[in-house]
């Protein structure tokens, strides 16, 4: 039995939460988002409440039933609170700024790197070596956040590059004499 699959998702006020057949649909004051389920579980709407659960006691149906819910939730949340993730620059000269919608980073290359966000995201950047990536969708936000990660990612001797708020970076020992 899946522990995260046994619970029901609560729909919180403000939100509104349809299920049509695989299809459900959450809408709330940050916008709209839906997620369409495996055939393996059967998704119903119970008491203000997303119950999953899963079709049959095969191993794939039971592999699918708290990935199906966690999905079913982060829409939920996605459309209540919505979701951001913070990166930070180090490194000298390193740095971010705006322009217009699009990201600008420099980050030690011969040219400046221009991110333009897809449709839905927000990206702000407080200081020149902070950036914060905002939007609805957990998958894209995250998918966002790794991209711009992935220009200059840290490296291990002197922690030089882009890496989450939150990551810790192992540090190497330089050569010795």
């Amino acid at each position: 039995m899946s522990r995260i699959g046994k619970r029901p998702v609560q729909v919180p006020a403000g939100v509104t939460a349809t299920v049509e057949g695989q299809k459900v649909t959450a809408k709330g004051p940050k916008g709209e988002l839906s997620f369409v389920a495996n055939d393996e579980v059967s998704v119903k709407l119970e008491d203000n409440a997303v119950v999953v659960m899963p079709v049959n006691q095969s191993k794939d149906a039971r592999s699918k039933w708290g990935m199906s819910r966690t999905m079913v939730e982060n829409i939920i949340n996605g459309v209540t609170k919505g979701y951001e993730r913070k990166l930070e620059i180090n490194g000298v000269g390193y740095r971010a700024a705006m322009q217009g919608k699009n990201l600008q980073l420099s980050l030690g290359f011969s040219h400046e790197v221009v991110y333009q966000p897809p449709e839905g995201i927000t990206i702000t950047c407080p200081k020149p070596t902070e950036i914060t990536v905002a939007g609805i969708d957990k998958q894209v936000v995250g998918q966002v956040a790794a991209n711009i990660r992935e220009y200059r990612g840290p490296e291990p001797y002197k922690g030089k590059g882009v890496k989450y708020a939150e990551e810790r970076i192992v540090r190497k020992e330089g050569k010795k004499k």
